[in-house]
């Protein structure tokens, strides 16, 4: 009886520190108040009236958001947008800071109206694609939903993310 209580508190003591180093999952919502793009270069395409490609440079401010506790700082865009008219579409790399200094970088894919030149709403989809801390090896993917301002932009985002063991 005393060698399978042994055997039992041995078995208990090894899965112990496995199941604590479970990778921790949840679900994200932020909201990312966003400037104007600076710098913007665009250049006419020539095909069709009103067609342009630009590059940009978007700065982004976190006013809520957290991943596994770890409040979102802020973020740096950099995106390719291809411009029609009044809409465009585009895809970018946007580079989060977090409150202890981890990194976290997402590629994206966008859509967006704009009126008079300035965005008026827009949709991405977003994954994570690579990270520092305890965003490297993590997965997390969602969308996010854009009201523009001239101003800028304010971006409400939700997703799942799992970090790496």
């Amino acid at each position: 009886m005393r060698k399978l209580l042994l055997i039992l508190m041995a078995t208990c003591l090894a899965v112990s520190p496995t199941a604590a180093q479970a990778p921790a999952s949840g679900k994200s919502a932020t909201t990312w108040k966003c400037t104007a793009p600076s710098p913007a270069n665009a250049l006419p395409v020539g095909d069709a009236p009103n067609h342009m490609y630009v590059i940009e440079q978007v700065k982004c401010t976190a006013t809520k958001g957290e991943i596994a506790g770890v409040k979102q700082t802020e973020g740096t865009a950099t995106e390719f947008v291809d411009v029609t008219g009044d809409t465009s579409k585009g895809h970018g790399v946007f580079v989060e800071t977090l409150a202890n200094g981890d990194k976290g970088f997402y590629s994206y894919t966008f859509t967006g109206t704009s009126k008079d030149k300035v965005t008026v709403s827009g949709s991405n989809n977003w994954t994570l694609t690579g990270g520092t801390g305890m965003l490297k090896g993590a997965k997390a993917s969602g969308t996010c939903t854009a009201k523009g301002s001239p101003d800028g932009m304010t971006f409400d985002c939700t997703g799942t993310y799992t970090l790496a063991k």
